[in-house]
């Protein structure tokens, strides 16, 4: 039995060193930096806007259509670069492969530009 827990003593070495670099870590943020806050550092800045109501309630459709544009164009970045790196292989079928792609999505974001969906007001 003894000899099993020896086996473990590493991993509690290293979980007891993990603690005391992590409170460390943030014992030495309260030490360094000032503990003085405003009120422009506590206001909201994720969203843009102030909390004004309950975080259940609705949201407008064009949050979602530009998160939604956001992801189609964050994805196409996502698929050019590979596609960029491997280019010299693929040759003129993986070059139009991709001019195709990349205009499907030119004609959706006019669509959705035309159709005032990026437009708040």
């Amino acid at each position: 039995m003894q000899a099993m827990l020896l086996d473990y003593l590493p991993i509690l070495v290293f979980l007891v060193i993990a603690t005391l670099v992590a409170a460390g870590s943030i014992g030495a943020s309260y030490v360094v930096t000032p503990q003085a806050p405003d009120t422009e550092k506590e206001s909201a800045y994720e969203c843009g806007f102030e909390a004004f109501d309950d975080a259940r309630s609705r949201f407008q459709v064009r949050f979602y259509l530009v998160a939604i544009l956001f992801i189609i164009f964050d994805l196409e970045v996502a698929f050019l670069f590979p596609w960029a790196l491997g280019l010299g292989g693929l040759g003129a079928f993986g070059f139009w492969s991709m001019m195709v792609f990349l205009g499907i999505l030119t004609v959706g974001f006019i669509y959705e530009w035309k159709k005032g969906a990026l437009e708040w007001e």
